[in-house]
């Protein structure tokens, strides 16, 4: 049986950044980090479209508004240490016409309490960033930026052996138990002990938080995010960073334009509800995981609240031309033959038994256990700050 200090379920890059923050701490402290794939930054992390968030949605105080501003200094500062490329585009909110103008004020001011450049700018300013772009008004957020947070992981696993902690793949968990000094993990390569464990899971956080406790304080349900690609003689109609307004009431930032730092400009995502946990297409289908969300009650409390966006989704899923309409609102020049299938990624949102989507980052503390619950967009650009913290709240076990 394989021995350490702090046991991390999870090779994501909050579990990673989680490892490089306790053996940068904590040099004598033995750290493994088990991943069930047999590659870090499979799913959510090696999916998302490697957008730096500046923390402009967040309810001001939230651990996500915090763990945001703080994380992305920290990621920046990380980028440039390890000669990591990063870029700090900026992105401009686009008020497609007068209703969302509001809404646009509001994001605005939220964006302000939080600490984040950000100002209203006139149409004519618009214009010079995003010459393409049509609106009535706009917000520009100028140190908003791109990463490629693959890389990022890649360097977090280099650090943390480099210091004596290890990584190891292809290692599901499939129980644990309690011990008198330890907790002992079960995985498919073999039994790890250990004084502390820290479930960063993602996907599966729940189903782990439930191996410890019997219980999950919330359900993950899985969203899947479709995105298309410009073609290359289209990517010059995006400039930088081009969002629509938010609805306040949906956790999802609605169809987007994101320049990526390796080249090329993504479309997307919508949200449709995933099939099973690691769907990555409608063929992708799991029982286990369809049944788990489906015969949870709190679904279909959320179902009957935003069942019309929920279908509209679905359909732009369903018809390219549906979702060339969404992207027209903000760039009316792209066209259907513009767009290429690109990549799709699944987010782990957690679900309250009332039916309403967990908003916030989600960190429970147990005996021997710190839990991840819900840490959903912008968690890999706050992910050395979330790291951060877990670690301030494993010293007192390994006092």
């Amino acid at each position: 049986m394989e021995r350490a200090d702090v046991l991390i379920v999870g090779g994501g890059i909050v579990g990673l950044a989680t490892a490089e923050r306790a053996t940068r701490r904590w040099p004598g402290v033995r750290v493994i980090v088990l991943e069930k794939e047999a590659r870090v930054a499979a799913h959510q992390t090696g999916h998302n479209s490697g957008v730096i968030h500046s923390g402009l949605y967040y309810k001001p105080g939230s651990l996500k508004a915090r763990n945001c501003r703080r994380g992305k200094r920290m990621l920046e500062e990380f980028c440039r240490e390890e000669r990591l490329p990063f870029e700090l585009c900026g992105k401009v909110v686009i008020a497609t016409d007068e209703s969302e103008v509001p809404r646009l004020e509001k994001l605005h001011e939220r964006g302000r309490a939080n600490g984040v450049d950000c100002e209203r700018i006139s149409l004519e300013r618009l214009k010079e960033l995003e010459p393409h772009v049509v609106g009535v008004a706009a917000l520009h957020v100028p140190e908003t930026g791109i990463v490629d947070y693959p890389a990022v992981c890649v360097r977090l696993v280099e650090l943390v052996v480099r210091r004596g902690g290890a990584v190891t793949t292809n290692a599901r968990v499939t129980a644990l138990r309690r011990e008198a000094s330890a907790t002992v993990v079960v995985t498919s390569q073999g039994e790890f002990a250990a004084r502390v464990v820290v479930n960063c899971a993602g996907l599966h956080s729940d189903r782990i938080a439930r191996l410890d406790r019997g219980e999950r304080p919330a359900r993950i349900v899985p969203f899947r995010g479709e995105y298309w690609e410009l073609a290359p003689e289209a990517a010059h109609l995006c400039k930088h960073l081009i969002y629509p307004v938010p609805d306040p009431s949906f956790p999802f930032l609605g169809v987007h334009y994101t320049r990526m730092i390796k080249g090329g400009v993504e479309c997307g995502p919508n949200a449709v509800l995933a099939l099973a946990r690691e769907g990555y297409t409608w063929r992708d289908v799991d029982l286990a995981d369809l049944w788990d969300t489906l015969s949870y009650p709190a679904f279909w409390k959320l179902a009957a609240k935003h069942g019309r966006t929920g279908s509209m989704e679905v359909w732009r899923s369903l018809s390219k031309r549906a979702f060339t309409r969404s992207l027209q609102k903000l760039i009316p020049e792209v066209r259907e033959e513009h767009l290429r299938p690109a990549h799709a990624g699944v987010r782990a949102q957690a679900l309250a038994p009332d039916g309403a989507l967990v908003d916030d980052f989600l960190i429970e503390k147990g005996e021997r256990w710190l839990s991840v619950c819900n840490a959903p967009s912008p968690a890999a650009t706050s992910s050395l700050s979330i790291g951060e913290t877990l670690v301030d709240e494993l010293a007192e076990f390994l006092a």
